[in-house]
């Protein structure tokens, strides 16, 4: 309910088109068993007598091509389809399938097989987490088939391979020396005094918050249990159970202040409550360890890498893509038309494709982003934001 960790991926600004599928990069494994490379789409052009409404510097995107990748990301992320039906953002849509196609066609095969194998695994993911039946009306709406999902998703995920090929060792030893602090793992205690309590039937003013969190220290310091004291005050229900405790995270999951409090505080000691966006901590840090690049999980590097890979993908369609296109003409978004059903049901099957990273246990209040294995409480990432993940 309180987001204590921030999303693991940092974000830069650039457009909800590019955002959406990005976030597709960062949903894929790190693949590289064997698979056929994704077939040319000249054949699929050869029946195709649609206008063209792109030439760039190897290809051409014609109307229906573009209109496959709208229903595509509106498929995929049902929440954001409104926008795909702003001029402007059509016009993001159409670089960003500009930037997959050129990607994609200088693939090396390494990457080619690669993107064809995630792609495999993400349809397969989609697949086992939607009824069939609610699944083949899903994609009757969409006007779309399984065969497109795995077309596209091998598209992106070829592209992402390719970026993630640019990123060498040395470039992402780099990367965490730079963010070092934030791969310190600790394991701490807290007291969430929200502004608002944990079943909402509270709401506080700063000042309010801020006295009850001085009292919750007080009794801390006159050695009070911290556990029982947690699960008296807590407004964070992903710790509350657990005495308030969270156990070996890394430090750079979690919001600003509440990081920094974790990284400066004395072992042992109840720290002076600290403000955030989400109202007052009462923080204990149990234990805190610096790492090395060397202790560093092969996971963990890989995270970096795929970090690392997104950027570069972002600069290409910055400073790339505009260069290469020789024309455009899109016609304007045509009118909005109703689509009874289509975004509650495809709400279920945009988790898989999209989700990524942070640890997390349902209901755990430290992190924003989906629920995985260890505990985080979903929150939505602006649509105006771009990760800086790609490919895992």
């Amino acid at each position: 309910m309180w987001p204590i960790k921030k999303a693991a991926r940092k974000t830069a600004v650039l457009t909800a088109g590019a955002v959406l599928s990005i976030s597709l990069l960062a949903a894929c494994n790190n693949g590289n068993n064997a698979a056929a490379p994704q077939q040319p789409k000249a054949a699929e052009q050869a029946k195709d007598s649609s206008p063209v409404v792109a030439e760039y510097e190897g290809g051409t995107i014609t109307e229906n091509e573009f209109n496959k990748e709208v229903s595509m990301l509106k498929f995929l992320t049902p929440q954001y389809a409104q926008m795909f039906d702003m001029d402007q953002y059509r016009e993001v849509l159409l670089e960003q399938e500009v930037a997959y196609e050129s990607l994609a066609q200088k693939a090396s095969e390494a990457a080619q097989k690669a993107g064809a194998t995630q792609a495999e695994e993400q349809l397969t993911q989609l697949k086992s987490s939607v009824d069939p039946e609610q699944l083949s009306q899903m994609l009757k709406t969409s006007k779309l088939t399984e065969q497109d999902i795995k077309d596209y998703m091998t598209r992106v995920l070829t592209a992402s391979e390719v970026m993630k090929e640019k990123v060498t060792d040395d470039k992402v030893e780099a990367y965490f020396n730079e963010h070092k602090k934030d791969y310190t793992t600790a394991t701490v205690r807290h007291v969430l005094i929200g502004l608002q309590s944990a079943d909402g039937k509270t709401t506080r003013t700063d000042a309010q918050a801020l006295k009850l969190a001085k009292e919750v220290k007080a009794k801390l310091d006159k050695g009070a249990d911290f556990a029982t004291i947690a699960k008296k005050y807590t407004d964070d229900t992903g710790s509350k159970e657990q005495g308030g405790q969270y156990k070996d995270q890394k430090v750079g999951n979690w919001v600003e202040g509440f990081k920094n409090a974790v990284l400066t505080q004395k072992i042992g000691v109840v720290g002076p409550p600290v403000k955030t966006d989400y109202g007052y901590h009462v923080i204990k840090v149990e234990s805190r360890t610096e790492k090395e690049f060397k202790d560093l999980t092969a996971e963990e590097k890989d995270t970096i890498k795929s970090q690392l890979a997104s950027q570069n993908f972002s600069n290409y369609m910055a400073n790339d893509v505009p260069k290469m296109i020789k024309s455009k003409n899109l016609p304007k978004a045509p009118a909005p038309a109703a689509t009874e059903g289509a975004g509650d049901a495809t709400g279920g099957a945009t988790s898989t494709p999209g989700t990524t990273e942070s640890p997390g246990t349902a209901g755990d209040a430290s992190t924003g982003k989906s629920t995985t294995e260890s505990g985080a409480k979903s929150t939505e990432t602006a649509p105006a934001e771009s990760t800086t993940e790609s490919s895992k």
